[in-house]
């Protein structure tokens, strides 16, 4: 079943208590106690670790699992009551107030955290006086996040018009969002209406969205395991090998690459596999001076035999 970032994080706190009380718990019984598979609750565990009471990176919950049982090391530590210093607070609660703000949050959760950031203020005292002072307004990503976040909560379909790198295009679709993931960059996947197949839509990318009021209806998938990444090129696909100057650095930001290394002039030689390499004409075309494609040397030559065509195209309108 699909669970939201809200409902991951209600899980994950009632399971720092849970793990608390019963060290050396077996991985199974806490997975059918909390209701998620196995694989789920190895992904929480692999991100309880990074969370602990200080921002600085100190104190930080010692828990592992060699796949049976669960152990954490340093609950009494853990344990000790947080004292957070000036930094630590106002970081806390402008975080806190920016939150509140997202427009697909449930009032419910709205109001337990004004509540929560009203004992925190009383509580920091004159170390988070500066708050008050600070505020962060969220983009166009966080919005599309809540929107994203409330159609998983409420079960709605949502209407897209979005960004396409590959067909350098914007297109409008339908989905049924499945869940919410960060691999990097944070994406919703989803069941396309456009294509009848489950897609992958980067949060950054759409243009815009809309709620609609028809249910959503996923078909029933295998949710797909992200601890390698979020690609996993076949080893049969064709490697592509594209040069490209510091005006064009951006690609390795949109395409997903095995590896991108520096060049002494400040660009990149990334090497990417796909299995449709034609489909990365397009993207020469679009670079320019800014870049070019190295090998395959057949995909190289009809970069270079489109590029010709379309001056000489554009020099026939002139």
């Amino acid at each position: 079943m699909a669970t939201n970032a809200i409902d991951q994080t209600r899980r994950m706190l009632s399971l720092v208590t849970y793990l608390r009380e019963r060290p050396g718990a077996h991985v199974q019984d806490v997975a059918r106690a909390f209701g998620i598979t196995e694989d789920e609750l190895i992904s929480d565990l692999d991100v309880l670790p990074m969370c602990g009471t200080s921002f600085r990176g100190g104190d930080l919950l010692d828990i592992d699992t060699d796949g049976d049982r669960i152990w954490w090391h340093n609950p009494d530590d853990v344990a000790e009551p947080l004292r957070l210093a000036a930094d630590e607070a106002t970081a806390l609660l402008v975080a806190a107030r920016a939150v509140a703000t997202l427009p697909g949050l449930r009032e419910s959760d709205r109001d337990a955290l004004l509540r929560a950031t009203a004992k925190l203020e009383t509580a920091a005292g004159e170390s988070g006086a500066a708050s008050s002072r600070l505020s962060v307004t969220f983009e166009s990503e966080g919005g599309v996040f809540a929107d994203v976040d409330r159609a998983i909560s409420e079960r709605r379909r949502l209407w897209l018009r979005y960004y396409s790198p590959a067909r350098d295009e914007l297109t409008e679709r339908e989905v049924d969002p499945i869940r919410l993931f960060a691999v990097g960059h944070t994406y919703m996947e989803g069941w396309c209406r456009l294509s009848e197949d489950r897609r992958t839509f980067r949060l950054d990318r759409v243009a815009e969205i809309r709620l609609l009021d028809a249910p959503a209806a996923p078909p029933e998938l295998e949710l797909r395991d992200l601890s390698e990444g979020l690609v996993h090129p076949a080893a049969e696909d064709p490697e592509v090998v594209i040069e490209v100057t510091t005006g064009g650095r951006w690609v390795a930001e949109y395409y997903p690459h095995d590896s991108a290394e520096e060049l002494p002039d400040g660009g990149l030689r990334i090497t990417l596999r796909t299995p449709d390499p034609a489909s990365l004409r397009r993207l020469a075309l679009r670079l320019g001076g800014e870049g070019r494609i190295v090998t395959p040397p057949e995909l190289a030559e009809s970069a270079r035999t489109a590029a010709r065509e379309a001056l000489a195209a554009y020099d026939e309108t002139l």
